[in-house]
């Protein structure tokens, strides 16, 4: 091959002789030119997938529970007919024959039923260790594992992960089992192959073959979603079974699908390997998850809340709330900054933040970026491990009101609603929190611009412009120096069903000429 064609026919290059060396040190140059451009691209189709099929299939498990469920848990709904009548009897009889037990006019009692279900899952330890889906074995009375060859086990639960979705079993072979391991599902790429195994609609050992087709989903199914997608088929029964890469390693565990029928569509998720062996690892040392904690509630930087702060971007995340004694409180993070990066990494999405805390090694001292006030600061924070949701609802309550309050009911503005400051009379009236402070929404207009931005009666509202508010007065001080800036909006702190959250509230103009009407 002559090589030097590269450089384009008639050039002096090419018209001039080659010395063997020469030769030989051109051809080894272009071929490591090759090797370089196609080293970062996915390997070309298999002919087949037969063998690598073969020797992941028995460390593939199928896994079967049952749970006991009393007639008012099936949320099955009771017709009701007279006593005595055609339909009546027609309804029992049926019933009985069933194991439904009473209904209509007889007055029986319900008779608990057993409830089967099907899923999947992998053998990660050749001792007899079983990864799954937590969804797939939740609330199960009895858990079957039936391996690849027929052979079914008891299995007992290591520990859960509700938040994951990830549950790790223990079943006592009486050899040592087939296992795979997690591979890295950072270095999977859209387009790479993949292999799906598992138990789809109670059919064991089911391949089916795809590629992964986006990463980094979030279906709202956690505070830690990331999932793999793949248009590898899964259906009922596939979830908590493994995602293979071409080197039969796991790389994600199959949890969810998008479907209309309820049958596979080409759209299914996968929990990501490197964030599962993680909660893997956990749940064998510990028997549950341990996961860093920074001790805020977020939310996003929304146009209107970037333009009420005055940012000109709408990266980061913004802090709702602080919990007492928590990391970022100790820290000196304060509700209404936004964190822009954490350890050194940009918060381009503030969903993003959860699971960058998550993956963090607990007690590790970390920088946080913070913007507050329109200033940069930087501020060190230890993150700490997270405690259970008891805990933290404890640490959260704060100082309790006096009690001392002026009730004086107040138009806020012209915008449309009335607030009044706390009174025990309201905090029973619409149940807030005993620690509850500031001014309770009593009355919302329903053409108004708050009513547009999603408030409510019984909301309170803490803070405005990130001040805290006491009286009425207050507030329409805050709206009108608001209004005299120029800005469109004005940025509330607002309690609403014993969660916090910054609401933008239009002062503009066209709330002004609400004003006047």
């Amino acid at each position: 091959m002559n090589v030097m064609t590269r450089f384009g026919p008639g050039t002096a290059a090419a018209q001039q002789p080659m010395l063997p060396l020469a030769r030989l040190m051109t051809t080894l140059m272009a071929l490591a030119l090759l090797l370089a451009a196609t080293a970062g691209r996915a390997g070309p189709a298999p002919d087949s997938f037969a063998d690598l099929s073969e020797r992941l299939l028995p460390a593939v498990v199928n896994i079967s529970t049952t749970q006991t469920l009393k007639n008012a848990e099936r949320g099955m709904e009771v017709p009701q007919f007279p006593p005595g009548s055609p339909f009546d009897e027609l309804f029992r009889d049926f019933m009985e024959r069933h194991g439904g037990g009473g209904g209509g006019g007889g007055g029986q009692e319900a008779r608990p039923q057993k409830v089967t279900s099907l899923g999947s899952g992998f053998v990660i330890d050749p001792s007899g260790l079983v990864a799954t889906n937590n969804h797939v074995i939740a609330d199960a009375d009895e858990i079957t594992v039936t391996l690849q060859d027929g052979q079914a086990f008891k299995a007992e639960v290591v520990g859960t992960d509700s938040k994951g979705d990830v549950a790790l079993l223990r079943i006592k072979a009486p050899k040592p089992l087939a296992a795979v391991s997690f591979g890295n599902s950072d270095e999977m790429r859209v387009g790479d192959w993949v292999l799906a195994i598992g138990n789809p609609l109670g059919l064991g050992g089911t391949v089916t073959a795809g590629i992964v087709s986006a990463r980094s989903r979030d279906i709202n199914a956690g505070p830690y979603d990331d999932f793999l997608q793949t248009d590898a088929a899964i259906n009922k029964g596939n979830s908590g079974g493994p995602l293979f890469n071409m080197k039969g390693e796991v790389i994600g565990i199959n949890t969810a699908i998008y479907s209309q029928s309820g049958g596979s569509i080409g759209i299914g998720f996968a929990i990501p390997a490197n964030q599962a062996k993680k909660v893997v690892a956990d749940l064998q040392k510990y028997g549950k998850t341990r996961r860093a904690w920074l001790g805020v509630h977020i939310q996003s930087v929304t146009d209107d809340i970037a333009e009420s702060l005055g940012l000109k971007e709408h990266n980061g995340a913004l802090v709702a709330d602080v919990t007492v004694s928590g990391p970022a409180a100790k820290a000196g993070v304060k509700a209404g900054d936004v964190i822009l990066k954490f350890d050194g990494k940009d918060i381009t999405e503030f969903r993003r933040l959860p699971r960058m805390v998550s993956e963090t090694a607990i007690n590790r001292e970390v920088d946080l970026e913070l913007l507050r006030d329109g200033k940069k600061l930087d501020v060190k924070v230890v993150v700490a491990e997270m405690p259970d949701e008891k805990e933290v609802e404890q640490a959260s309550a704060g100082e309790k009101p006096s009690g001392k309050k002026d009730a004086t009911v107040g138009n806020v503005a012209g915008l449309g609603f009335s607030a009044v400051p706390v009174t025990p009379g309201l905090r029973e009236k619409f149940d807030l929190a005993a620690d509850a402070k500031g001014l309770v929404v009593t009355e919302v207009k329903s053409s108004s611009a708050a009513a547009e931005r999603g408030l409510r009666p019984g909301d309170v509202i803490v803070e405005a412009g990130q001040e805290p508010i006491k009286t009425v007065a207050d507030l329409n001080t805050k709206i009108d120096s608001t209004r005299k800036a120029g800005r469109k909006s004005l940025l509330l702190l607002v309690q609403s069903d014993g969660a916090l959250r910054f609401l933008p509230l239009k002062v503009d103009d066209a709330a002004e000429k609400e004003k006047k009407k």
